[in-house]
């Protein structure tokens, strides 16, 4: 399966790694790679995660990740794994994201 991420899921990410690096730029490169490793196991068993609480849709599911949440929504006939989103609801919201 393909993994391709969204537009928004790419700025939203790069709002949580800048908000890790504030404190810690080491925390900030680990989370990325780590993230990274979580989103490519996906290929190997896509339903893993629950079915999304924020989308109603079995193919749309929630992976929880160092206290994000990961959107994502599984296409079996496009073979591809869309990641839509990524927020933590404790994290200050940047409303200039999109």
């Amino acid at each position: 399966m393909l993994i391709v991420e969204t537009k928004l899921f790419q700025i939203q990410r790069d709002v949580v790694v800048e908000y890790v690096a504030k404190d810690k730029k080491n925390a900030a490169i680990r989370f990325v790679k780590e993230l990274k490793k979580q989103v490519n196991n996906l290929t190997n068993f896509p339903y893993k995660c629950r079915v999304s609480y924020y989308h109603n849709d079995e193919n749309t599911r929630d992976m929880i990740f160092k206290g994000c949440t990961i959107i994502y929504r599984v296409s079996q006939e496009q073979q591809r794994i869309e990641i839509l989103e990524i927020f933590n609801k404790n994290m200050p919201v940047n409303n200039n994201e999109a």
